[in-house]
């Protein structure tokens, strides 16, 4: 399969999502979590039929979605989510998902724990709750990071009663084990506690990860009652416009009671795509999980040669490049000077929480031409000004 990361800058500089227009022209964007890649092709003629049938009415039934995630699920994990008694159901997005579970099993001023640097969206979701963060960040950081599990302990001893878990992590693109995951299991249970395990990055997991993806319902009976898993084509097939998420529970019960109306809340279109992303485009996604595994060692070459004082350790997941810049000293936000003067913009860390201040987050789900111009961005911002 020719590479799907074909498309020129002129084209992609024609695009209406918010990764190329919420910027100037001048600007090139390694921000927001969109790559700069071709529609596979099965989602295309997907949406292609839903034209020719005129058929945006309001989404409808969710079984053929539901049933090409578990389709997909258990050809690629071993998961079968249907079994056990538990359910699934669609949502908008993963952030609507956490969003209403959140609101339905806490109360305003309620803590939920994180582990920062942790995906930026977290913390905007808990305030739209009314909750806090309790951030318990995670350890060895440098080494590509793992979890505080005392430190998770103690924050649920001391009232926690929600886990919030990236997993795959973002912006680190580290893969847990099932040993740490039973371990937050095993804490929440014995906390009575929930775990929302964010699973989004899950389909991008490197295809050579030492570690394979665990779904966190999987690793234990203990997770099984605890834990509420949300998933979305959005960012592995590159399609978070259309508007589809799925949640999933193993056990009976499990489902906090959400507002009836949110069974109307995800995109018709998104549906279709959806069912072509989980059966007819796992080729496709072959390709694109292999050439950003290819982006990850690239990148190491490039910081090398233009950065040498950016540290930064690859992950196993996903396109996001968590860099280290504390040592080109341009104090907590590089961001801000990589954007004001090398007009490249990439995710200020701070915004991650505890750990972020000096680091930045780059895109690179991207071709190799267009990383190699942001990372020449951002070296000669060092020279100017």
């Amino acid at each position: 399969m020719a590479s799907p990361f074909d498309l020129t800058l002129e084209q992609l500089r024609e695009h209406r999502s918010a990764k190329w227009s919420r910027v100037p022209a001048d600007v090139l964007p390694a921000w927001t979590a969109e790559m700069d890649v071709r529609t596979a092709p099965a989602i295309t003629d997907a949406l292609h039929l839903a034209v020719e049938r005129s058929d945006f009415g309001y989404a409808g039934d969710p079984a053929p979605v539901i049933s090409a995630f578990t389709g997909f699920a258990r050809d690629t994990w071993g998961w079968d989510p249907a079994e056990g008694g538990g359910t699934m159901r669609l949502f908008a997005d993963v952030g609507q998902a956490a969003i209403e579970v959140l609101r339905a099993v806490t109360s305003p001023g309620d803590r939920v724990i994180i582990n920062p640097p942790v995906y930026l969206s977290f913390y905007p979701w808990l305030q739209s709750v009314g909750v806090e963060p309790l951030e318990v960040p995670l350890l060895d950081v440098a080494s590509g990071g793992r979890l505080d599990l005392a430190g998770m302990e103690h924050a649920l001893a001391s009232g926690a009663r929600v886990v919030l878990l990236c997993t795959p992590h973002n912006p680190l693109g580290h893969v847990y084990t099932q040993e740490e995951l039973a371990a937050v299991a095993d804490l929440a249970a014995a906390h009575d506690a929930l775990v929302i395990s964010d699973e989004i990055h899950a389909p991008l997991v490197h295809p050579g990860s030492p570690t394979p993806f665990r779904p966190f319902l999987t690793v234990s009976e203990a997770a099984r009652r605890v834990g509420i898993a949300l998933h979305s084509p959005s960012k592995a097939w590159n399609i978070a416009g259309l508007k589809t998420a799925i949640g999933i529970t193993a056990t009976p019960g499990r489902w906090p009671g959400l507002r009836e109306d949110l069974d109307w809340s995800s995109s018709i279109l998104g549906q279709y795509a959806a069912v072509a992303a989980y059966t007819d485009s796992r080729e496709w996604l072959g390709t694109v999980r292999a050439e950003v595994e290819q982006r990850t060692h690239q990148l190491v070459d490039l910081l090398a040669e233009h950065l040498p004082a950016v540290r930064y350790t690859p992950g196993h997941a996903s396109y996001l490049a968590w860099l280290d810049c504390r040592d080109l000293g341009l104090g907590d936000n590089p961001a801000a000077t990589f954007l004001e003067r090398g007009k490249v913009a990439l995710s200020p860390g701070p915004a991650f929480g505890i750990g972020g201040a000096g680091f930045a987050r780059l895109n690179i789900g991207t071709s190799q031409e267009l990383m190699t111009e942001a990372v020449r961005r951002m070296a000669a911002a060092l020279h100017s000004g």
